[in-house]
């Protein structure tokens, strides 16, 4: 279901349903699984044909204008139809949203790139975006690993400056400063 509000919303995978204002002026979006590939076994990669039931998850996503968006996502429990899989069921997730996700992975990331590139403290990430502060940090980490572990230009040349060898002599400012004064 490509409505405007699911083009708006540009969380792949998931559909909008509809949306509620509430009393206190948040909204509250209604969200439904448009991906197939969200029923298949994660264990075994086998697609699921039964059902066995709903679920309703609220992972937290990035704020959209002045304030934050409450999701629901109402999502179906799955059968494993492999007989030889450990897993009997599970429930659908997709790459933004994993399974047992508390947030959606471009909260994460954006939380990581406000640190990394907009100069923004941890913890003041961390009050913006109403997260944790070890969630920021671990986002950080994993952003920063982005520019720490790209290869490094080779290096051409190598200069040393500054560099004093030996031991300095006590007084000899003292006597540079009598022979420049005539003292």
């Amino acid at each position: 279901m490509d409505n405007d509000a699911t083009l708006l919303l540009d969380l792949d995978g998931v559909s909008v349903h509809r949306v509620e204002l509430l009393e206190d002026g948040r909204r509250r979006v209604h969200l439904t699984t448009a991906d197939s590939s969200a029923r298949a076994c994660p264990a075994c990669g086998v697609f699921a044909t039964r059902s066995k039931g709903r679920a309703l998850t609220r992972p937290r996503d990035l704020p959209y204008g002045e304030r934050a968006l409450e999701f629901f996502w109402h999502k179906r429990r799955w059968w494993c139809g492999e007989p030889a899989c450990p897993r009997k069921s599970f429930t659908e997730s997709l790459p933004q949203i994993p399974a047992g996700a508390r947030i959606t992975e471009r909260l994460r990331a954006a939380a990581g790139r406000r640190v990394r590139d907009a100069g923004s403290t941890v913890i003041q990430a961390a009050r913006d975006l109403h997260l944790s502060w070890s969630t920021v940090m671990a986002s950080f980490t994993v952003q920063a690993r982005e520019v720490t572990g790209a290869p490094l230009p080779e290096v051409r040349v190598l200069g040393i400056d500054e560099t004093r060898r030996g031991r300095t002599e006590v007084g000899t400012g003292c006597r540079n400063r009598e022979v420049a004064t005539g003292a």
